[in-house]
C-alpha cells in the first residue's frame, strides 16, 4: 500500500507539470487551430532562466528563505517566457494563420530548434545543476514520501489551474477567448480584438510553462538546452488525451498522463527487476494513450472547439 500511495503522489507531481504544459497547447489550438510545437522549449527557457535566477540570487541574497528565492526565480523567469513565447506568435505564425496547416508546423519545428541552439549558445551543451534552495528532508504522508519541492509544486499547479479556469469562464477577457475560438469571424464582428486575444493567449501558455519549467529544474535538480522536447512531447500527448482546445481535458490527461507513467514504472519495475521500470517507463503513458485514441479518437472529454470550415 505504502509503494501505491507513493507512485500516486510521484505519478500527480509528475503530471501537474504536464498539465500546465498542455493547457498551453490545447489554449492555442482552442484559439488557432494551431500545434505549437515550440512550446516545451518555452518549458527549456523557464527553466534555465530560473537556474539564473537562483544563482544571482545566491550571490547577492543568500539569507534569504528557500521558498523565497524559488518563488523570485518564477516571477523571474515569467516575463522572459511571455516575451518568447510572444514573439513567436507575431514573428513565426501571424503570417501563416491562413496558410495550410503543414506551414505553421514546420514553422513550428524550426522555432523550436532555434530555441534550442540558443538556449545552447547561452548556457551550453552540458546539464546545468539547478541550485537547491528548499529544505531537502522529506515528509511522510499516509506511509510515503513527499518533499517540500513537490508540495511547492502541486500548490502551484493547482492554484494556476484554478486561476485559469475562473479568467476562461468568469472574466470578459475570457468570453473574447471563448468567442474566438468558437467562430474567430463573428467574435470580430462582435468587437472582439483577435490579435489582442491571441497574443494573450500566448502569454498565459508562456506562463504556464515558466511555472512548470522552474518546478521541473527544482523537481530534477538539473536543466538542459535540449530538455524540453520529451516533456512538451507529453504535454501535448496530454492534450489529445483529454481532448484537445478542451482545458479541463488538458488537466485531466495531464495527470492521467503522470499517473500512468508513475505506477507503470513503480509495478513493472518492482516484477522486472527495475529493468523495465527505469528503461522504458515513457512506453506505458503512450501505450495508453494509442488505446485510448484507438477507441474514443476525440480524446476523453472530447472537442469543444467548433468545426470552422
Amino acid at each position: 500500500m505504502d509503494i501505491f500511495i507513493q507512485q500516486i503522489i510521484n505519478g500527480l507531481v509528475l503530471g501537474s507539470m504536464y498539465a500546465l504544459v498542455a493547457l498551453g497547447y490545447t489554449m492555442v489550438y482552442g484559439v488557432l487551430n494551431l500545434i505549437n510545437f515550440a512550446h516545451g522549449d518555452v518549458l527549456m527557457i523557464g527553466a534555465m532562466v530560473g537556474i539564473t535566477v537562483l544563482k544571482l540570487l545566491q550571490h547577492v541574497a543568500p539569507e534569504l528563505p528557500g521558498i523565497v528565492q524559488l518563488s523570485i526565480a518564477i516571477l523571474g523567469a515569467i516575463p522572459v517566457c511571455i516575451g518568447v513565447n510572444v514573439l513567436i506568435e507575431r514573428v513565426a505564425y501571424r503570417k501563416l494563420r491562413n496558410a495550410p496547416r503543414l506551414a505553421p508546423l514546420i514553422t513550428a519545428i524550426g522555432v523550436s530548434l532555434l530555441l534550442q541552439t540558443f538556449a545552447m549558445m547561452i548556457w551550453g551543451r552540458s546539464p546545468v545543476g539547478f541550485p537547491q534552495v528548499m529544505p531537502q528532508d522529506s515528509l511522510e504522508f499516509l506511509g510515503a514520501l513527499i518533499t517540500p519541492t513537490q508540495i511547492m509544486l502541486l500548490v502551484l499547479a493547482l492554484a494556476s489551474m484554478i486561476g485559469l479556469v475562473l479568467l476562461v469562464e468568469k472574466t470578459k477577457m475570457g468570453r473574447a477567448m471563448r468567442a474566438t475560438a468558437e467562430n474567430p469571424r463573428v467574435a470580430g464582428l462582435m468587437g472582439v480584438d483577435s490579435n489582442q486575444v491571441i497574443v494573450l493567449t500566448f502569454a498565459i501558455g508562456a506562463t504556464l510553462a515558466a511555472v512548470a519549467g522552474v518546478m521541473w529544474g527544482a523537481t530534477y535538480s538539473s536543466a538542459q538546452f535540449a530538455m524540453g522536447f520529451l516533456p512538451g512531447l507529453k504535454a501535448f500527448s496530454a492534450a489529445v488525451l483529454g481532448g484537445i482546445g478542451n482545458i479541463y481535458g488538458a488537466m485531466l490527461g495531464g495527470i492521467l498522463l503522470g499517473l500512468i507513467e508513475s505506477l507503470g514504472a513503480g509495478y513493472i519495475g518492482d516484477l522486472t527487476g527495475d529493468f523495465l521500470g527505469s528503461q522504458y517507463q515513457d512506453i506505458f503513458a503512450f501505450v495508453v494513450l494509442i488505446i485510448v485514441l484507438t477507441l474514443r479518437p476525440s480524446g476523453i472529454m472530447g472537442e469543444r472547439v467548433a468545426d470552422r470550415a
